[in-house]
């Protein structure tokens, strides 16, 4: 072998040498420092039909994050990482993100889809990690007792659905007065939509209303055929189930109808800004549930504003920062942070848990009123308390309605009644453990450690 040519291999040895050291160094580098840290993996939509709703949220739970490492210098001392993988609301792209992010995370994984969570359902405990899904998921997963790993804290489709049906009921004089009554569920034809027709269907035959089903095509830009339908049977109520641009879509159809929209009330997540913004006054006395308020008052959006915004570290515009969904985004990174807080009082102050330890800690969060208030949620949300047992931690929601030009509060707060949604959670969850050949969980297991 010539000179120049042992030469030229030897460069390139050392070279690959270098890189690789360089990679294993670089590797090993980011081991320890995820080590050090609380890794949050943030799925978000910020593209697609449901980006203008999407996008909010996603602003909101990174902004919290933001001011959680700002304010505090982390949790206890824990300094927080996050990374957004876009989703798209696409199933199969939001399990490519919790593949590919599961390897990272030692905290949870919010799915920000009810369909991303049927999905991970079955792959969360075998990857010990938790999943959160506030207000959406599986309405069977409240119960801890089968499902270890989910938490749809602070309400489901059952409870929504149920409160709503409470809320008509008041509004005739009584749920006896709704015997007789048509009601429409307009719903996103997907396992979001399709989540609370149990509830719906067992209320229908308690009170005797007609419960019609009018499916919607996703992502809902196309709703002509069912407000023909909703025409020709002129149900008393119509209930709307959507999300994204089917919202809107709706309302305007409606109002093409000739439907009054004041007979229209919608899911909390058919009730924020991005819903009726566009269709302002023909939106008038539309009405939604609402599991939070909007407006910069509660002194957790001051806190980001001062922290974050006034920096120039917000995710999204300054403008956005407490609207309804991105209010919304903040209340579940606060969950996720104080299921974090309440491992590291059993596990260890200053520590970074493990996913199965943050895991106990959402199974044991006890939020008081004294402790939102410290936290700055007073007025914001109601006290949450999660169980072995139960693992949603309340069922207390509002009615918003729109006047044209903002929200504003059209009743007290209403509790789901748990008699009647109890019995089917139990239900749907042993069927589900039939299914999976599961075992339910012993009571030693709800009482050791993680």
């Amino acid at each position: 072998m010539n000179l120049s040519r042992f030469r030229s291999i030897a460069l390139a040895a050392a070279a690959v040498s270098a890189a690789l050291t360089g990679t294993l160094g670089s590797t090993a580098a980011q081991a320890q420092a995820q080590a050090k840290e609380q890794f949050f993996p943030l799925l978000v939509y910020r593209t697609g039909a449901y980006a203008p709703n999407g996008t909010p949220w996603a602003n909101g739970k990174q902004d919290y994050l933001k001011m959680i490492n700002a304010r505090d210098g982390g949790i206890n001392g824990v300094k927080i990482a996050f990374e957004e993988c876009e989703t798209g609301y696409a199933t199969d792209k939001g399990v490519e993100c919790y593949e590919r992010l599961k390897g990272r995370t030692n905290t949870l994984f919010d799915p920000q889809s009810t369909g991303i969570t049927f999905a991970l359902t079955d792959k969360a405990p075998v990857d010990k990690i938790p999943l959160i899904t506030l207000g959406y998921g599986l309405a069977a997963s409240q119960d801890g007792g089968v499902f270890k790993w989910n938490f749809p804290l602070m309400g489901t489709y059952w409870t929504g659905a149920d409160v709503l049906i409470q809320h008509l009921g008041k509004k005739e004089g009584g749920l006896d007065k709704l015997k007789g009554k048509k009601i429409a569920l307009v719903y996103h034809d997907s396992p979001f939509g399709k989540e609370p027709i149990p509830l719906l269907q067992e209320r229908s035959k308690m009170h005797g209303f007609d419960l019609q089903l009018i499916p919607v095509t996703a992502p809902g830009v196309e709703q002509k055929s069912a407000w023909l339908q909703v025409r020709q049977s002129r149900p008393d109520y119509v209930l709307l189930w959507g999300w994204g641009v089917m919202n809107s879509t709706a309302l305007k159809e409606a109002q093409a109808t000739g439907y009054p929209r004041d007979k229209m009330f919608g899911v909390w997540w058919a009730g924020a800004e991005p819903d009726v913004k566009d269709v302002g006054e023909g939106a008038k006395g539309y009405s939604a549930l609402a599991l939070n308020p909007s407006g910069t008052s509660p002194k957790v959006i001051q806190d980001i504003l001062k922290h974050v915004h006034d920096k120039g570290q917000g995710s999204g515009p300054r403008d956005e920062v407490g609207s309804v969904l991105y209010t919304r985004g903040v209340i579940i990174q606060m969950l996720g942070v104080e299921a974090v807080r309440r491992a590291q009082e059993r596990f260890g102050k200053g520590k970074v848990m493990t996913a199965e330890q943050v895991r106990w800690g959402l199974e044991n969060l006890a939020l008081d009123q004294k402790k939102l208030d410290a936290l700055g949620f007073s007025g914001v949300m109601r006290p949450l308390s999660t169980s072995c047992a139960d693992h949603m931690g309340s069922s207390w929601v509002r009615v918003h309605t729109w006047d044209g030009s903002k929200w504003n509060f059209s009743s007290d707060w209403y509790q789901a009644d748990e008699q009647i949604s109890k019995p089917l959670v139990k239900a749907a969850a042993d069927k589900y453990a039939a299914e999976k050949k599961l075992t339910r969980r012993p009571p030693e297991d709800c009482q050791s450690g993680a």
